[in-house]
């Protein structure tokens, strides 16, 4: 299926999208789209041919519980609603906990990387297998980027990816940022991952900017393409064609033209360069090695993930999620100082998003908005999305008194009301509103 080149779509770029020449198809954030309310701008690119992709964020294939079967059907509403040709996801684990391990369920609000071990590819293979017989259309599963490593994996990045598409025959969504990303952060070759990967299977490829930080790669969406970035986009597209390109932009939007520039320079380094057979020669020496017995399917264990390999999961992925953004102590073998790391990032990037779906918020709080949202979030995790941390997070505020400023408690006591009020008053709420009464009392 050729797509061509494309960009990501996002409301704050919309008119531009709708202008840019070239644009042949678009990629939207599947959990932002409404179904029956699809913005105006979105029916305009679709009336005039363009494809649009929904790319999910909170499925959390990786993860040691089956896919939620609401989530599927939401994604499925919106492939058909966009007469989508695919949708895409990712091979990470977003939420640990739960059932399986007998604890409360913690949400990272990020993608993070599964361990690359054959329990943890049982676990994927029948997870994508029940979301691939759960959508109207293929499935393809990008490569993430990552700050921190698991421990004793057993299976190089490509060598996973190898198996997950022989497994299930998902499609590959190949971001080559991440290549990059993983290469500058825990020094892995993007061209040996090239080289063992199943080429062949990409269905499009990602492209997006970034920045270094202290020797850390910070994979933002919110900067230029760089150079290492493209270079690693030809030695891609020396190997195989890929049916499609794409721009990903995700915040501080530059102006229409410089956009252009980069689906021109992108376009440059993927039409009119011949792809090698390097890649044909790759998926011959994997057949010729499984016709050998190898690299082989791991120990003799069931397939399909199986209750003990899904509690093993659970269990590891629990304990690192936990590390991350509860506090508590890290897992043998990961690096405490990475992982240290990659939590405050987490914790700045909840900060951001609740300041998006609840601008109100940082204008109420003005300049002590960040300070107080990451005290607040410091060994309380999330658990029930963005929407419901932006409530917790003001109610626990207004529990304690503040903010200080008199006018600013009370339009976030109102705030707080008008959105919470629908719920059941829990303790917490009677707590609020008792302090609203002390308030109104002075």
């Amino acid at each position: 299926m050729e797509l061509g080149i494309g960009i990501g779509w996002r409301p704050e770029i919309a008119d531009a999208v709708q202008e840019l020449p070239g644009v042949d198809w678009v990629e939207v954030v599947a959990e932002n789209i409404c179904p029956g309310h699809l913005p105006a701008a979105l029916t305009r690119l679709r009336s005039r041919g363009t494809r649009i992709v929904p790319h999910g964020v909170s499925l959390g294939l990786g993860g040691a519980d089956r896919p939620s079967t609401q989530r599927l059907a939401d994604l499925a509403e919106r492939a058909t609603a966009l007469g989508a040709p695919l949708v895409t996801e990712h091979i990470a684990f977003v939420r640990a906990g739960g059932v399986l391990t007998a604890s409360p369920q913690l949400e990272a609000g990020h993608l993070l990387p599964v361990p690359r071990t054959w329990d943890a590819l049982k676990v994927l293979c029948e997870n994508v297998r029940i979301a691939q017989d759960s959508l109207p259309v293929p499935l393809a599963l990008e490569n993430i980027a990552a700050l921190i490593s698991w421990p004793d994996e057993e299976l190089t990045e490509g060598q996973f990816l190898a198996e997950l598409v022989e497994r299930t025959g998902v499609g590959l969504l190949i971001d080559v940022a991440n290549l990059h990303t993983n290469h500058v952060n825990r020094g892995e070759d993007p061209a040996t991952a090239l080289d063992e990967l199943p080429v062949e299977a990409i269905a499009y490829v990602h492209v997006a900017g970034g920045t270094e930080r202290d020797g850390i790669w910070h994979d933002t969406h919110a900067h230029p393409v760089t150079e290492p970035i493209l270079d690693i986009l030809s030695d891609l597209r020396a190997r195989v064609s890929p049916p499609g390109v794409l721009l990903e932009r995700d915040d501080d939007f530059p102006p229409k033209e410089e956009l252009a520039a980069e689906l021109t320079t992108i376009r440059g380094r993927v039409v009119g360069q011949h792809a090698g057979r390097r890649g044909e020669a790759r998926a011959a020496q994997r057949g010729e090695a499984r016709a050998r017995g190898g690299p082989g399917p791991g120990p003799k264990t069931a397939e399909g993930g199986s209750p003990d390999a899904r509690e093993r999961v659970a269990l590891s992925q629990a304990a690192v999620l936990s590390a991350l953004v509860a506090g508590t102590p890290a897992p043998e073998g990961f690096d405490s100082q990475r992982l240290r790391v990659q939590s405050r990032a987490l914790a700045a990037k909840r900060a951001d998003v609740v300041a998006k779906v609840a601008p109100e918020l940082p204008e109420i709080l003005g300049e002590g908005y960040r300070a107080a949202f990451l005290a607040y979030a410091k060994g309380r995790p999330m658990h029930d999305g963005y929407r419901r941390d932006a409530l917790d997070f003001a109610e626990q505020l207004l529990v304690s008194g503040r903010p200080d400023d008199d006018n600013a408690r009370r339009l976030l006591t109102r705030w707080w009301e008008e959105r919470a009020s629908t719920h059941p008053p829990r303790r917490g709420a009677r707590l609020v509103r008792a302090a609203r009464a002390a308030l109104v009392g002075r």
